[in-house]
């Protein structure tokens, strides 16, 4: 097997036919030892001597962060629009309602910060994250 930095590639002289000049020949074994590190996580690098090694992947970008954190606060977002429903229609046909006044309240103000949540300075920061009431999670099942 040869591993090629210019091309970020690996060659098998049994079945390519082209090789890079600056591939350089590494054993089967090590070969496997790079996929299996991928499957787990890392990220084929690659030396000064041009060999391939494992890595520790880089950290997400500002972009990816930020998609992240926007789908994070979809997720949380949408299932709420059932409860608020649920809650409007009681009080329309008045009957008894699922959730208190305060818990109304606590779900608009939970819903608020959910929606402003990519405007706020610690933005995209999920440790910053608006948390949820904590009665909420039974009332989305």
């Amino acid at each position: 097997m040869f591993a090629s930095k210019s091309t970020r590639g690996f060659y098998d002289p049994e079945i390519n036919s082209f090789m890079p000049s600056d591939a350089l020949e590494i054993s089967t074994e090590r070969y496997a030892e790079l996929l299996v590190g991928q499957s787990e996580g890392k990220v084929i690098a690659w030396n000064n001597d041009g060999f391939p090694i494992l890595a520790e992947p880089p950290p997400p970008s500002d972009e990816e962060l930020i998609a992240a954190e926007r789908a994070w606060r979809d997720v949380h977002l949408s299932p709420t629009d059932g409860i608020i429903s649920r809650h409007r229609d009681e009080l329309e046909s008045g009957g008894p309602t699922t959730l208190t006044p305060a818990q109304y309240s606590e779900l608009q103000e939970y819903r608020r910060l959910l929606r402003n949540w990519p405007q706020q300075t610690e933005f995209p920061l999920a440790n910053h994250r608006p948390t949820s009431p904590s009665w909420l999670e039974p009332q989305l099942h």
